[in-house]
């Protein structure tokens, strides 16, 4: 019977994947760098994460087998972290890696002394050499003899090492940031968009929201046609393609080839937030009914599937099951068969492209698999266009014929999902869902979100108000980080606007006071990605890159631009500003890598807008004038809503006693660069304004 390491009492579900490793595994914790420092040994330190496939093939491959753990044990004192529990620890390795390699990814091998500096960097390593890559085998016996006979080797490179790290600490250039950066990103992506199936450059390809979201700033900003012409292509090819999951829906990590045919099957719930805040965006600015047909769907998932009982959201499910990845996925002809018949059966099998002998290449054995991959080559309404039929009549027959579908999926084994709860993801998530409730006019949308944002505030601030980063099996724990900080303020901050409960928005500002005091740079401005008061590291980052998902800091500058308008004060406004100049150069330099600072920085450049409703909330013209408002599509707004008897309002906003509401009226004030427009009573009036606006842009 197996034994278990010191894994077995984390709470990650990554660490205990490895709890019965024979590799003498340690978490990060003193008494690991103790025992090597007291042995003389260098720490192995292994990051992954639970849904990563070659995180799952490194550990069957090296990390199980004994004759790899005897060496590790015998040389090593060896670390495993899970880098969505410890983002601080994983993003300076992950530099160090890049430094050192020239590229990274997971899962990240880090080679360093007992004082936890790097001297040695990889990604996966097979178990023995393998096409030119050094295997598990003979790295760890040749790493334990530079460590015996050259440590004036590792010393030296220690230090070169540490020095570069050093001097990718910046300081603040004496410059401001203008318009030329949307020029020059709109530019690069104009330059890489693949005009036959959406998306930018070649593959593996990933949909990346925030370029989208930047995308459609940038039309409406110039009443650019390419831009929304991109944007509206690759939403629709990410959706018709493989990686988007048709039967159970949730979209899929990246795809693998250009035409969005073959995912990386896992699914995160950071990638199902921010695609729903593009469709969202997407729905508003065409008001197209597929856009909002997506976005539902997504949502319709990660309710189902990825909220826990007590409403927080989950962080992701495995691409493998059955030990293969995309198994769960992946249908057989003959599969659907045994499910539908006649004509239900030809109309699914022609709809969804599938073939006998399989519809995709397995690019290792560049073979057909005998599997199929569901996906799209027509939309529904050309479809039904060439049957004679209506788009309705069609999506409730899909309806029907796809629960068939899914009902038989769910009998087979389903991949793993990571049950973890973290607070910058859930952020995201409260945000997606506090738009659709505002934009699809849902309830069920604003309940979930304030279910949401109610567990992390009851389960994942600790007794001093301060923010914690994870919730697992009933514990609550970890450092919270600027994404945790950022991203949950921003969710309340959508929250407050789709209910106008000024509890969440008080609680948004309280929670960002914090922020500034723990984790703003005084000298230089910008957000540390770790507190002043949290574990010393070989350095303390400041992240702006916009990646997988935005970067703390890009979603501060608009927080911070939000709250100054809300509160009238101004101090936010010039903390947003020095956010951007901090990073200028680098937004300069490549503006492409960071279009959520992009996005950030349009509503500060303007025009922006702040709405104050006046009014008792439950009278119909009141619903009837925000259904205008959040119908059109307007970015750079915020809103506010006055009634009489929020004074908690009128204390957090003051010159909200410049608006008070008139008996039995609801007046709408729109106030765009610091001036305000007389007030409109009617829906009539609001609309002629907002008409107005934009044809005098």
């Amino acid at each position: 019977m197996k034994k278990p390491n010191r894994l077995i009492n984390e709470k990650s579900p990554y660490l205990l994947q490895h709890a019965y490793n024979p590799v003498d595994w340690y978490p990060w914790c003193e008494d690991a760098f103790d025992k090597a420092k007291n042995e003389d040994k260098p720490i192995f330190l292994s990051i992954g994460y639970s849904t990563c496939h070659w995180c799952h093939v490194m550990e069957k491959e090296s990390f199980e087998d004994n004759d790899v753990a005897n060496l590790m044990n015998k040389f090593f004192v060896s670390i495993k972290v899970d880098r969505e529990e410890r983002p601080d620890i994983d993003g300076i390795y992950m530099l160090v890696c890049q430094m050192l390699t020239g590229s990274g990814g997971w899962p990240l091998t880090i080679i360093m002394t007992p004082d936890k500096e790097p001297f040695y960097a990889g990604t996966y390593f097979p178990k023995e050499d393998r096409f030119g890559k050094l295997g598990m085998i003979n790295l760890i016996p040749g790493i334990h003899n530079v460590w015996v006979k050259k440590r004036e080797e590792i010393s030296k490179s220690v230090k070169e090492i540490s020095n570069a790290l050093n001097s990718s600490i910046m300081e603040k250039p004496e410059k401001a940031i203008g318009e030329e950066a949307f020029e020059k990103a709109f530019n690069y992506f104009s330059d890489q968009f693949d005009a036959e199936n959406g998306g930018f450059g070649t593959s593996p390809k990933f949909p990346t929201p925030h370029n989208l979201l930047f995308l459609l700033r940038y039309w409406k900003r110039k009443n650019s046609k390419r831009a929304l012409e991109m944007v509206e292509k690759t939403l629709t090819g990410v959706y018709k393609g493989g990686i988007y999951d048709h039967i159970g829906f949730g979209f899929h990590r990246y795809s693998t080839d250009q035409i969005w045919l073959v995912p990386h099957f896992e699914k995160m719930i950071y990638d199902q937030a921010l695609l729903v805040d593009v469709y969202i965006e997407a729905f508003q600015a065409t008001r197209k009914a597929f856009y909002k047909k997506a976005a539902e769907e997504v949502l319709n998932y990660v309710l189902r599937d990825m909220t826990s009982p007590g409403s927080g959201f989950y962080t992701a499910e495995d691409a493998d099951s059955e030990g293969e990845e995309g198994k769960y996925y992946l249908w057989t002809k003959k599969e659907i068969e045994q499910i539908l018949s006649g004509k239900d059966l030809e109309f699914i099998l022609e709809f969804y492209n599938v073939k006998n002998e399989g519809n995709w290449i397995d690019p290792v054995h560049d073979s057909k698999t005998g599997t199929n991959i569901l996906h799209l080559k027509k939309d529904l309404k050309l479809y039904a266009d060439e049957i004679n039929s209506s788009e309705d009549i069609l999506n409730e027959k899909l309806d029907v014929l796809r629960e068939k579908l899914f009902a038989s999926r769910e009998k087979k084994p389903r991949p793993f999902k990571d049950t973890k709860i973290l607070t910058d993801w859930n952020g995201l998530m409260i945000s997606a869902l506090s738009k659709a409730a505002q934009v699809f006019e849902t309830n069920k949308y604003y309940s979930a979100a304030e279910k949401a944002a109610c567990f992390i505030l009851k389960n994942l601030v600790n007794k001093e108000g301060r923010l914690l980063h994870r919730f697992k099996d009933g514990e609550s724990g970890i450092t919270a980080t600027a994404d945790d900080y950022a991203f949950f303020i921003a969710g309340l901050l959508d929250l407050y606007e789709a209910g106008f409960n000024s509890e969440y928005l008080k609680t948004a500002i309280d929670l960002n006071a914090d922020f500034i005091k723990y984790f703003w740079d005084d000298k230089n401005g910008g957000y540390y990605f770790t507190p002043s008061d949290g574990e010393k590291l070989l350095i303390r980052q400041k992240e702006i890159y916009d990646g997988a998902v935005p970067s703390g800091n890009s979603v501060a500058i608009l927080n911070l631009l939000r709250i100054g308008r809300i509160t009238g004060n101004f101090d936010y406004e010039k903390k947003a500003s020095s956010v951007i100049q901090f990073f200028s150069v680098l937004v300069e330099n490549a503006p492409q890598a960071f279009t959520r600072t992009l996005a950030s920085m349009d509503f500060a450049l303007g025009p922006s807008k702040e709405i104050i409703i006046s009014g008792k909330m439950d009278s119909l013209i009141t619903e009837e004038m925000m259904k205008v408002l959040r119908e059109k599509y307007i970015p750079n707004k915020v809103i506010i809503f006055n009634s009489k008897e929020n004074e908690q309002l009128r204390n957090i906003s003051p010159f909200l006693s410049e608006y008070t509401p008139k008996e039995n009226q609801t007046a709408v004030y729109v106030c765009k660069n610091y001036k305000c427009d007389l007030p409109v009573t009617t829906v009539e009036q609001l609309q002629t304004l907002l008409k107005s606006e934009d044809e005098s842009k």
